[in-house]
């Protein structure tokens, strides 16, 4: 018996050591080290008010209740290191200027994107992440960093899932926040600082409020996790933005039997010239700009009132409000028509070869004008009338670009049951959604298709948000962007943006599973199956971010499912599965990438020599 015992209290022991390093793993999460560039260049993409407007002008998000003051008092948990610190944030890929202090906009001295806005009728001020977060981006090379205003993020801000293989945001900062609570000395210190003069008088309070809003956070890490929502991992610089918005919305919002597994992670969209698209999103599946902005903060947190904590409904009068702040999203997009494309910088990156990219100027029109050209919409055929210019952009059917169809297979064939919101079919009559290629106006409540079900949702909560702004008639149209409707439309393909400035905008295709514009321009065979995430480091002749191993890094494999890196495939045989053109030859691929770092670039385009094309041949389709 004393042997048994013995031998029980040895793998109680054994069980508490393994757990304790699991935990230890889990709250020091595997991260990269943060070098200080020598010097931070901007490209003149806008002024720097505008930048600064971007950068820390809230949208109404919220980090589960978590308030600025506490954000900016949280300790790491094995030291009294603040949270915050700016050099600590640029671990997981959050932009810092090193030179940075503390402003009125800033006042937490905080990356870009993280910012506060007051709660009207409390005073509290939240953590709020704005668009900027994730539309900015970050080239480095020879020690030098050149900032990419409306570029692609490279953070892993998404997951809230513990994980012993990286660091996700999400995850450092629940355990942060565990080890804040459930430790006296860190919470002293914590309620210290926050309270200031009132305390010890508001410690029982702060620690009530502090508990609910760590409870949110960990029951997120909870939901996502025993559910398994979301199997292909993200890491550095991707996020399932429309899965996330729809198992927020549908599922955190409405019932636990919406939740759908989101397996398709994609890269952060760059957004010069975006006021400008007639459809939005990879899938081109949004038109007016208030609604996709409304959607999207209700995807990163801004709440949103359907029903009262005891399920019942919430009074009409109050239904569907939520903390989206349109007046602050309408100046956040009349910013961005200010922003221009990123002018590649010679002084850093080197020169570029005027004569290879002469000769790149006639293989783009040869190889990549017939989807990727600037297409103006004559005025008469816009769909807003006072819109200058209007972009019509190409939907390319999966079936024929041929790239990883998870995420617009995913948003055309999840479906979801909105009944309990006790809509009627006249009140969806009522709201300014316009539905494209849809055979019938009728809404099937129990069977929506997710596009449709956030376009309708999204029509109230604008409503309802225009409506406490103290906002109608030609201000709300002015505010929608040109005056236009809620449209929405689904197809199983993804948008051919043009490509100025796309060599500012690595990893590339809409999932970032290939990691160089060399690459792009290469057979499938010649692309990478697995490459390492997460370092700024840039390749300026090959044009994409370094890819080897380092301590913190992402390995991203494409044979998970939603990471495949096929199609858009340049190879010789047959126009189909994938394949849009010719074999190109490594000279002609670097010819092309030559020209891409001028293109959308007057200056330069200036200096390119006249080369005759060859005109866009179609190629072979093999049918039959």
């Amino acid at each position: 018996m004393r042997v048994l015992r013995r031998g029980l209290t040895l793998l109680v022991l054994a069980l508490l050591a393994g757990l304790g390093v699991v935990l230890y793993y889990v709250a020091n999460p595997n991260l990269p080290d943060f070098q200080a560039p020598k010097k931070l260049h901007y490209l003149g993409q806008w002024s720097e008010s505008e930048r600064q407007a971007f950068y820390y002008t809230p949208q109404g998000t919220q980090v589960k209740g978590l308030r600025y003051d506490w954000f900016t008092a949280l300790e790491l948990p094995f030291s009294r290191d603040k949270f915050a610190r700016p050099e600590y944030l640029a671990r997981f890929g959050f932009l810092i200027d090193p030179q940075q202090k503390a402003s009125a906009q800033n006042p937490g001295n905080l990356p870009v994107g993280l910012t506060r806005h007051q709660n009207t009728e409390t005073g509290e001020q939240f953590l709020d992440i704005t668009c900027s977060a994730c539309h900015t981006g970050e080239l480095r090379y020879n020690g030098q960093a050149v900032r990419i205003d409306g570029g692609a993020a490279l953070h892993s801000l998404a997951s809230t899932v513990p994980t012993l293989r990286g660091g996700s945001f999400g995850q450092a900062l629940g355990m942060s926040m565990a080890f804040t609570y459930y430790n006296p000395l860190k919470f002293n210190r914590f309620a210290e600082q926050v309270l200031g003069e009132q305390y010890p008088k508001g410690k029982k309070q702060l620690r009530s409020d502090f508990k609910r809003v760590l409870d949110r956070l960990l029951g997120t890490a909870w939901n996502d996790t025993h559910r398994g929502l979301y199997p292909t991992e993200e890491g550095f610089g991707r996020t399932d933005a429309f899965g996330r918005i729809a198992n927020s919305v549908y599922g955190d919002a409405i019932s636990p039997d919406n939740y759908r597994v989101a397996n398709a992670p994609v890269s952060y969209p760059h957004l010069w010239d975006i006021w400008k698209f007639d459809w939005v999103q990879w899938n081109g599946s949004a038109m007016q700009p208030m609604a996709r902005n409304i959607g999207e903060a209700l995807g990163v947190g801004a709440t949103l009132r359907l029903f009262q904590t005891n399920g019942g409904p919430v009074p009409e009068a109050d239904r569907y409000a939520s903390s989206v702040r349109v007046r602050d999203l309408h100046t956040l997009e009349e910013t961005l028509k200010q922003l221009a494309p990123p002018a590649w910088p010679e002084s850093v990156f080197g020169k570029v070869d005027m004569s290879l990219a002469s000769k790149g100027r006639a293989l783009f029109t040869e190889n990549c004008a017939y989807c990727h050209a600037v297409n103006a919409v004559p005025p008469e055929q816009r769909l807003a009338p006072g819109r200058s210019p209007e972009w019509h952009l190409r939907i390319v059917p999966t079936d024929i670009v041929g790239t990883d169809p998870t995420a617009a297979d995913n948003i055309a064939d999840h479906r979801y049951d909105i009944s309990k919101l006790g809509w009627t079919q006249e009140q969806l009559a009522r709201l300014d959604v316009k539905l494209i290629g849809s055979s019938s106006d009728q809404v099937d409540f129990n069977n929506i298709s997710s596009a449709k079900g956030l376009a309708y949702i999204t029509a109230f909560v604008e409503n309802q948000a225009y409506k406490q702004a103290g906002i109608s008639g030609e201000e709300r149209a002015r505010l929608d962007g040109f005056g236009l409707p809620i449209g929405v439309q689904e197809k199983r393909g993804y948008k051919a943006r043009p490509l100025d400035g796309i060599w500012a905008t690595p990893p590339f295709l809409h999932n970032g599973s290939v990691p160089t514009l060399f690459q792009v321009l290469s057979p499938v065979s010649e692309r990478a199956k697995q490459f390492h995430v997460g370092s700024f480091e840039y390749d300026p002749k090959f044009v994409g971010f370094r890819t080897d191993a380092f301590p913190g890094s992402f390995l991203l494999d494409t044979s998970i499912v939603g990471n495949g890196n096929q199609g858009h495939e340049f190879r010789d045989g047959c126009r189909k599965g994938g394949v849009i053109g010719r074999f190109l030859p490594p000279d002609e691929r670097l010819a092309l990438i030559e020209y891409l770092k001028v293109l959308g670039n007057p200056t330069l385009e200036s200096q390119l020599s006249p080369v005759q094309p060859k005109p866009w041949n179609p190629g072979p389709s093999c049918e039959g």
